[in-house]
């Protein structure tokens, strides 16, 4: 198996490397949100076999792709194993590749732009900034146990947090933080189907997040950045615009 991170959608963005990988495939398991450029680069006989998660419908479960990946690789076939962004960042790919170093068959992995680094540059957004942020943090915002967990220090002063898979959470995760100490008036954006077609960026304040979500009907894919950096970034100011509105509609 050769597992390629397909990074956030732009097909430019791909590694040469994966480029390589997917040129020589006789079997391609992707992912859902793989643009079709980039399967467009497998020989056209090679198999396209799509495995596509979305939240609370999948295709396979888990185990069944681990069972199909394998089934497949003993065949002798070049299984190319297409994943969004970074395989290795809540992409899995780390229990694919346990699945088939445990079957005895060879595994390699091609790294990609995540869906995190790919949103921040198109948006101007720096995640790290010699004057606003000296570390990062990447957590999932649709886990088991998130109001469970500790997230205390990974947002705030010279900090910034990329939260994964929050559209739907997004209520929840603004109280989560906001509980955990990170101040209501944080700046807060959300990068919505980066590096695609339709792509937006959008700011505000912490407290105001889940309302802005539900107001703008931000879709998935979409990351949240929360942190100073994010006033640095060319993200459209929902906040200021809302609060415009309202008072319009209240003279």
């Amino acid at each position: 198996m050769i597992l390629v991170g397909a990074g956030p959608g732009d097909p430019g963005l791909l590694t040469v490397r994966a480029v390589e990988a997917l040129k020589t495939a006789d079997v391609v398991v992707h992912d859902g949100l793989i643009d079709a450029r980039v399967l467009d680069l497998a020989p056209p006989q090679a198999q396209r076999i799509s495995v596509a998660k979305r939240r609370a419908r999948h295709t396979l479960s888990q185990e069944a792709i681990n069972a199909l990946i394998v089934a497949h690789v003993k065949t002798g076939a070049i299984v190319v194993r297409l994943k969004g962004g970074d395989p290795f960042i809540f992409g899995r790919g780390g229990e694919e590749v346990e699945t088939v170093r445990a079957a005895g068959l060879p595994v390699e992995v091609i790294p990609g732009v995540s869906a995190a680094l790919g949103c921040a540059a198109e948006a101007m957004l720096p995640l790290t900034h010699r004057d606003h942020s000296s570390a990062v943090s990447f957590v999932a915002g649709q886990c088991k146990g998130l109001t469970d967990q500790d997230w205390s220090g990974l947002a705030g002063q010279a900090r910034t947090l990329v939260i994964y898979m929050g559209v739907a959470t997004a209520n929840g995760i603004a109280d989560k933080l906001m509980a955990d100490g990170v101040a209501p008036d944080m700046p807060v954006a959300v990068l919505e189907r980066g590096t695609l077609e339709g792509h937006r960026a959008i700011r505000t304040l912490l407290a105001d997040l889940g309302p802005m979500v539900e107001r703008e009907r931000v879709q998935s894919p979409a990351i949240i950045v929360v942190g100073e950096v994010v006033t640095l970034s060319d993200a459209e100011d929902k906040l200021a615009r809302w609060a415009r509105v309202a008072e319009g509609m209240s003279a």
